[in-house]
Parts: C-alpha cells; structure tokens; sequence
C-alpha cells in the first residue's frame, strides 16, 4: 500500500469517526465516555495522518 492510501484509508476513518461523534452526541441520553473514546480515537488517527504526512 502506498502512503498516499493508506492516508486517504486513515482519513476515511477519521470522517467515519466523526460521524459516529456527531450522532452519539445528538442521541438522547448519549454516552459521554463512548463519545470520549471515539474523540480520543479521531484525535490519534489525526496524529497518525499528520505524521505521514510530513514524512512523505
């Protein structure tokens, strides 16, 4: 796999990622730390994306 793919995979992942935030937040009674979990998640496939990045 490329770089460029596997950061448009992560990225892909990242956007997912954000959706699924965005509907647990708005869900009644949502889940704080699931949501935490998933903003911890995003934060390091942004790292990870970030760092290919500068490294390609």
């Amino acid at each position: 796999m490329t770089i460029e793919a596997h950061i448009r995979e992560l990225d892909a992942r990242h956007n997912q990622l954000d959706t699924k935030i965005e509907h647990e937040s708005k869900r009644p009674g949502s889940d704080t730390l699931q949501i935490a979990s998933l903003k911890r998640e995003k934060l390091r496939l942004k790292e990870q994306i970030e760092l290919l990045r500068r490294s390609h």
